[in-house]
């Protein structure tokens, strides 16, 4: 065999040992893709697979938290309608309580105002007695007198007061003209003539108008 087969011969068989590796690098490259890839895929499911435990976590800790908020809001609302209930109460006591002391001084009022007229009542009784076997009339009036005096220091006390009326100039706000007259003189024209009925103040508010005559 010559040099010159042999060389060519060498150079077949390194091309075919060439093509043979390259394969095999290809080969073993796709491999080495076909791992990389599964690799890939493997970790994209176990992140899914996390990412998925993940999400049911907080769902299940959201679930949680939104139970403790509900029993907790039912808490307060049971805390509140209590409240609720008791101020309802308490304020029912207390207006109870309020109308119960509004009569028992409204009572207690009027007992002091009539034990304040037994006194008089006794005068009266004793001046009565006397009536019959009296001889001196000056005497009786006398008496007649201290009592009225007396009466009406006892009305005084109480804030009831006399409205005055003699030689007044006519005031609708305190009289009631039941008639009008002839003025016997200028001066007199539109005051009071005469009185009828006496008129009483309780305190500042009239509580009985005087019936009085007005010149005209």
């Amino acid at each position: 065999m010559s040099r010159k087969k042999v060389t060519e011969e060498n150079k077949k068989q390194e091309e075919k040992q060439n093509t043979g590796q390259q394969k095999n690098s290809k080969k073993a490259e796709k491999e080495t893709i076909s791992t990389d890839r599964q690799e890939v895929e493997e970790q994209e499911e176990k992140s899914e697979v996390e990412e998925e435990s993940r999400q049911e976590q907080e769902c299940k800790e959201a679930k949680e938290d939104a139970r403790d908020e509900i029993e907790l809001l039912k808490r307060q609302l049971e805390d509140l309608n209590d409240k609720h209930l008791r101020l309802i109460a308490e304020y029912d006591n207390f207006r109870k309580r309020t109308l119960r002391e509004k009569m028992e001084l409204s009572k207690s009022a009027g007992e002091g105002l009539l034990l304040g007229l037994l006194p008089v009542i006794d005068d009266f009784d004793r001046a009565r007695a006397h009536l019959g076997t009296a001889s001196d009339l000056d005497a009786v009036k006398e008496g007649i007198g201290l009592i009225y005096n007396k009466f009406k220091e006892f009305l005084k006390q109480q804030g009831v007061t006399e409205i005055e009326t003699e030689e007044q100039e006519f005031d609708s706000e305190l009289h009631e003209a039941v008639t009008k007259i002839p003025a016997p003189s200028e001066d007199k024209k539109g005051k009071i003539i005469d009185c009828i009925q006496k008129g009483y103040k309780l305190n500042d508010k009239v509580i009985r108008y005087p019936k009085v005559v007005v010149g005209e």
